[in-house]
């Protein structure tokens, strides 16, 4: 694990410089583009600001949140970046996502401001827009966009490929997974850590606590998970539309007594833990289907890559070219 990913730069200067490289790096294209995206507060305003950097005409959608500042805030935010970079004439700011800007949109991307993306705003779409995915395609949240409207319409759905090398988000993952054991209170180097991932995620959340000094255990299934002792168990399962239940967490209660559990993604009933008096964080639950530490506590460079990605993922889909496989782009079905 390199120090890329566990280091992070809080300077305008740096932030500018990595959304600049890794436009670059994708020859990221978007001239004459017509891009829909958030306006939003922290490492998340790049969005547009890359977009607009890339050469699109971008507008920048807001609303409240309970977590992430309200939306005046997330302009102010996303207007202040767009200046220090030197685009801000090429955003138009609004509040919600108005119908016009829809009608004449290449890209509207699947930013945490603007869904859920509903029928009605798939009919008003061109036939030729895209959705961007900020993720990989088997991540795929039906809560998020509604599939088929989009396929009734030829809307196509575009993933990124976060493991492609131009774009490199998993090799977060393990930090982000060590940064959510530390802050629930566990000294990771020398402890024992049962993994429970069915997925991608896996040799990334092993690299990265191997790299913290854990012994690291990889399980597919709480059924199949060890006698411990456990220091921790990082729930990192692929949520299937219902919660890991009391079945599964009294599997893991009785082979991991006493052992934190970290939600670092897929859904957990916390009412079958609590009766099981198992110890779970965060505190509070992600949203279902959502990760429950993001991405950028690590600092903005691995949200660059990720919207940046995105947005190349889409281009690459509205030029026509042939997607490869393992290339960036990845379409949804």
């Amino acid at each position: 694990m390199t120090s890329q990913a566990t280091e992070h730069d809080d300077r305008p200067e740096a932030l500018l410089d990595s959304m600049s490289r890794r436009i670059g790096i994708l020859e990221l294209d978007l001239g004459g583009r017509a891009v829909v995206t958030e306006a939003a507060t922290g490492a998340y305003a790049t969005t547009a600001v890359i977009a607009a950097l890339a050469g699109a005409k971008v507008n920048a959608c807001a609303r409240d949140t309970a977590s992430h500042g309200t939306a005046r805030e997330a302009i102010e935010a996303t207007r202040a970046l767009a200046r220090l970079a030197g685009v801000e004439d090429r955003i138009t700011f609004s509040f919600g996502v108005p119908d016009e800007v829809l009608w004449r949109c290449d890209i509207l991307t699947n930013s945490g401001r603007i869904r859920p993306i509903t029928a009605t705003h798939v009919r008003l779409m061109p036939k030729s827009a895209v959705i961007a995915l900020m993720f990989e395609a088997w991540e795929f949240r039906d809560g998020d966009i509604d599939r088929n409207a989009c396929r009734d319409r030829g809307i196509r759905i575009v993933a990124v490929n976060e493991r492609h090398p131009d774009v490199a988000v998993f090799p977060f993952l393990g930090p982000l997974c060590v940064l959510q054991l530390s802050e629930a209170g566990l000294d990771v180097p020398g402890c024992a850590v049962a993994v429970l991932c069915d997925n991608p995620f896996a040799p990334h959340l092993l690299e990265g606590l191997d790299h913290a000094g854990a012994r690291a255990t990889l399980f597919l299934t709480p059924e199949a998970l060890g006698a411990g002792p456990w220091h921790a168990v990082v729930l990192a399962l692929t949520p299937d539309g219902a919660p890991l239940g009391a079945a599964d967490l009294s599997a893991i209660a009785a082979r991991a007594p006493g052992a934190l559990v970290t939600q670092f993604w897929g859904d957990v009933d916390r009412k079958a833990a609590s009766a099981l008096a198992i110890r779970i964080a965060p505190s509070a639950a992600p949203a279902a289907g959502h990760m429950g530490i993001l991405l950028n506590r690590l600092g903005h460079e691995p949200i660059v890559r990720l919207q940046a990605g995105g947005l190349k993922a889409a281009e690459i889909v509205l030029s026509g070219r042939e997607l490869e496989s393992g290339g960036i782009a990845e379409l949804v079905t």
